[in-house]
Formats: C-alpha cells, structure tokens, sequence
C-alpha cells in the first residue's frame, strides 16, 4: 500500500512539473528550421480589423514580446483547427474560423504585423510565415512520415530589421499547448 501511494505521488509530482514547465521542455526537445516562406497577407477585411481592435488595447505597447503575446491569443480565440483543406488568407478565416497550421500561420503573421503597426513597431518588427520542419533532438520528425500533410509545418518569425533579432512562434501549438515561444534555428 505504501509503494503505491508513493507511485501515485511521483506520478503527480512529474506530472505537475511537465504541466508547468512544457515550454521550457518543448523548446529544449524541439527545433524548427524554415525550409521557405509563405504568403505575407495584407489585412483588408474590415470585420479582421475590428476584431483585432476589440481585442487589443487602446494605448500602444511598446513591448514586442507584449505584442506578440496578444496577437497569439487573438489568432487562438479565432481559430479552430482543421485538418480538411481550407482557406489560408486571413481575410477569409475571420469568417470560416478553421484553418490547418499554413491558415494560423498567416493568421498570426497579419494581426501580429496590423499590431506592430497599432504599436509603431513596424518599422523595426515584421512577421513572416515560415514553411518548416521540426526536429526532435536534433532528428527531423517529417521523415517518419508519409502523409503529404506532415511534410512540413508553417510557424511565424518575428524578425527586427536593424539588429536581426527573432523571435518565433507557432500558433497552432500556442493554441493547444499555450506555449507562446519556440526554438528556431536558421
């Protein structure tokens, strides 16, 4: 009886710790390399933008990482995931709602770059769909794979054009996991 109650224990303990630290384990255990680039959408569907105004701030934030943040949790409230063929541009998922990682992608990279703009960071920040491949400890999870719809997978860099600074993101992730950052590598 007591050697499980302390199995019961451990499992909770382990169970707390990997609940509360994913992010951290995730971007030690995973890698995304960008093999190219997608669609950068310009945002022209008025019921987007009020969409993104109603869930965004008034004032400007001048904090990058904030922006980036409400722009994930905006593309989270929005977006339900598909794995059916679908529309990417974000002009058009505002209504259909469902979308497979290329749809979240370009979801997240225009309202991320429509609240840079709110935030006058435009001119220092963008973001850009990136098609890539995840690496599992440094081994690329695609090739076990056969299924056209697992030969890559789209995530945003958020790049700052002076100094090169990136951050990156995967909305879909981010969805499930709320996990906002991830490790990229060039």
């Amino acid at each position: 009886m007591k050697l499980i109650k302390r199995t019961i224990l451990i499992i909770l303990i382990l169970t707390t710790i990997t609940i509360l630290f994913r992010g951290c384990f995730y971007r030690h255990l995973i890698t995304y390399k960008s093999i190219g680039s997608r669609t950068n959408y310009s945002l022209t569907n008025e019921k987007l933008v009020d969409y993104i105004n109603a869930n965004t701030n008034k004032k400007a934030d001048s904090n990058i990482e904030n922006s980036i943040k409400t722009a994930l949790s905006i593309t989270s409230k929005q977006l339900n995931f598909t794995a059916e063929k679908n529309d990417n541009d974000p002009n058009k998922l505002i209504t259909s709602k469902k979308a497979h990682c290329v749809g979240y992608a370009s979801f997240f990279a225009t309202t991320c770059n429509y609240i840079l703009i709110k935030n006058n960071l435009a001119q220092t920040w963008i973001a850009k769909p990136q098609v890539g491949q995840l690496y599992f400890l440094g081994s690329n999870m695609h090739q076990y794979f056969n299924s056209s719809f697992f030969k890559d997978h789209d995530f945003v860099t958020i790049e700052n054009k002076t100094t090169a600074e990136i951050f990156a993101v995967d909305p879909t992730v981010n969805d499930y996991l709320c996990i906002d950052f991830i490790n990229y590598s060039k």
